[in-house]
């Protein structure tokens, strides 16, 4: 896969969203769309269902030179070889019930590894500590009210702003980013943005992707 530094477009196979499409299918889709990174995301599967949707999509993302990032479970990342796994704030640093409980990255690397981890944010003191703790990327979000995530109170374009003045890892702005707010995403000073549903819901999961592409 590229660099994070110049990945843009990172986009999901969230299976809220697939509406009985297989999730490999839908990372063809994005891929030939131009999307640089692909997450995995399955909040309601088991770990074997999540380890088996991850082996179908793999080679997928490797023909395409495209980063497969895991949500929730490192142990799986770790598994199947996927480029990235993604973590909450609560994941991460354990302050739930966590799969980790560390306070840097690089607690999380075994020998030889290559993995990277992302890590979410929703505050300018989170998005600090996690560039701390060695994060490869950070998402802040989420910028607008999103279905996605339907209790997350909205962190708004401020907190872009901030971003783009003081977060020197690369970042993505995500949380209701569609065609319709990106461009005042990117006026506040973002330049890789996370897009779920306004790319998994459109007719031509493609075709909508590349959009997005063009406009980045």
């Amino acid at each position: 896969m590229k660099s994070l530094a110049d990945c843009k477009l990172y986009a999901f196979v969230d299976t809220a969203y697939l509406h009985g499409r297989a999730p490999e299918v839908v990372a063809q889709q994005l891929c030939d769309g131009g999307a640089d990174l692909i997450q995995l995301r399955a909040k309601t599967s088991t770990a074997a269902e999540i380890r088996l949707m991850a082996e179908k999509i793999l080679p997928v993302t490797r023909r395409a030179n495209v980063g497969l990032v895991i949500n929730d479970h490192l142990e799986i990342a770790r598994e199947v070889g996927a480029e990235i796994c993604h973590l909450g704030q609560e994941d991460f640093f354990g302050t739930g019930n966590a799969e980790c409980g560390v306070r840097n990255v690089s607690e999380l690397r075994t020998p030889n590894s290559e993995l990277r981890i992302g890590l979410s944010t929703h505050a300018t003191e989170q998005a600090a500590r996690a560039v701390a703790a060695g994060a490869d990327y950070v998402a802040i979000g989420p910028i607008y009210a999103t279905g996605t995530k339907p209790t997350a109170k909205p962190v708004t374009l401020d907190y872009v702003r901030w971003a783009a003045a003081n977060v020197r890892v690369p970042w993505f702005a995500i949380g209701g980013i569609n065609l319709q707010t990106l461009d005042a995403v990117l006026a506040a000073g973002a330049t890789r943005v996370c897009v779920v549903s306004a790319i998994l819901n459109a007719p031509d999961v493609a075709q909508a992707c590349a959009e997005f592409r063009k406009r980045l």
